[in-house]
């Protein structure tokens, strides 16, 4: 039995560990786990009010943080029996768009560009890719810049509450948000340009790819679960997805049916491509993916691809939406279950709270993107790590790096880094 400990994996969002092992070239073990300490959000919940959710929650991610505001505010919103004005969802449709925006850009350029170009890491590219670089630091400003402006502070969102927003934007301010993201959206297309001249590994995953699919826009925060032979409601989903845990790991398995399956950039891709923005049905024909896809690997030029759809979305409502005056609706509390189901960028997030007449949850439930992929990471290993044995040891780890990274994976919001142990 080979056996390799790798205890470092770089540019990837925290800690877990892969143990594997291979026995005249067959793969034996292959176990992805969480070695991070455990954290306990919904239990964090239990018992404060229905109006501190979304503020608690922000805290599990800095990068997602706008992502579970967004969703803790929709699932007590549906508890609770509250319905927010288009005004409001719009304003919230804004701010997850620069919350994919700067992520999107964090990811392509900062943790897996520097795979593609031969560079241990994005410091290492400075010096003969400054332009590069320079790029996307100016999508992540102008994400920022987005999310500050309207909800008032970049990370952990603090203007937006349960049924409306404690400070509407000035009509000024959209003007303002509207010229900046016009002024990046070369960036966008540089972006898609560096990443569909990359050479990506042949590979397809075993599973399923899922989404939200909405006839009206290319899904965010409405939608129905679907895959490309089925779909199913989002208050349902307990009756297809189910959580399991490991021994070994701090994060919770993700199966739908029994079966791993995929979520992110490239299965958003493969469901709603045909509410892609004029110009990202462009930049999508002009890359000649066929879509649909299973290969984990182009879930990156799937970002890119996002990357313009979002700046032309964000533009649209910057130069559509009249500010007008609004009250947060009064809320007569009454016991009930919300769920929510929305696209964040690393695929959907799921929540799901239950309150008492009082107001008080009593129960809470959170599913983080990452954790649905996690199975179908640890598979996809499975499957090609015997394809590459011949390879010099350090290659072997990168292949299985880049693999790893393709699904820009956060797994500070599942409670597990990435630390590699081969067996």
């Amino acid at each position: 039995m080979k056996t390799i400990t790798l205890n470092h994996i770089t540019k990837i969002e925290g800690h877990a560990k892969l143990d594997l092992g291979i026995k005249e070239g067959v793969v034996e073990k292959c176990e992805l786990s969480a070695t991070e300490g455990s954290r306990y959000f919904e239990g964090l919940v239990i018992g404060r009010k229905y109006f501190e959710a979304h503020e608690i929650t922000s805290r599990i991610c800095g990068i997602c943080s706008t992502a579970h505001v967004t969703a803790a505010l929709m699932a007590i919103e549906d508890a609770v029996g509250v319905k927010p004005s288009t005004q409001t969802v719009e304003l919230r449709k804004l701010i997850m768009l620069g919350e994919r925006i700067r992520s999107h850009a964090t990811h392509l350029y900062f943790l897996a560009l520097p795979d593609y170009l031969g560079y241990e890491s994005a410091l290492a590219m400075a010096k003969k890719y400054k332009n590069e670089l320079k790029t996307a630091l100016s999508l992540v400003k102008a994400g920022n810049k987005v999310i500050t402006l309207i909800a008032a502070r970049d990370l952990h969102p603090v203007s937006a509450t349960v049924g409306g927003w404690l400070k509407l934007p000035e009509q000024e301010t959209l003007e303002t948000l509207k010229e900046t993201l016009k002024e990046v959206k070369e960036d966008a297309w540089k972006t898609f340009k560096l990443f569909s001249s990359l050479n990506y590994p042949e590979f397809e995953s075993k599973c399923e790819y899922f989404s939200l699919k909405d006839n009206d826009e290319y899904a965010m925060l409405n939608g129905v679960f679907s895959s490309e032979t089925e779909s199913f409601n989002k208050n349902d989903y307990k009756k297809f997805i189910s959580e399991y845990h490991e021994s070994r790991s701090t994060a919770n398995f993700v199966v739908k049916d029994g079966k791993r399956y995929m979520v992110g950039a490239l299965p958003r891709l493969n469901n709603n491509r045909e509410k892609l923005s004029v110009d990202a049905k462009k930049a999508l024909k002009e890359s000649k993916m066929k879509l649909p896809s299973k290969n984990p690997y182009l879930n990156n030029l799937a970002q890119a691809i996002e990357l313009i759809h979002c700046l032309d979305h964000a533009i649209k409502i910057c130069s559509e939406l009249k500010i007008k005056e609004e009250k947060i609706p009064e809320i007569k509390v009454k016991p009930g279950r919300g769920v929510a189901a929305i696209e964040v960028p690393r695929g959907t997030l799921w929540h799901e709270y239950e309150v008492d007449e009082k107001g008080i949850i009593k129960y809470a439930n959170i599913i983080t993107p990452t954790a649905q992929n996690l199975l179908n990471m640890q598979e996809d290993i499975r499957l090609m790590v015997p394809g590459i044995l011949d390879k010099p040891k350090q290659e072997i780890i990168l292949e299985m790096e880049k693999l790893i990274r393709s699904y820009d994976p956060c797994f500070s919001c599942s409670a597990h880094f990435l630390e590699v142990n081969w067996l």
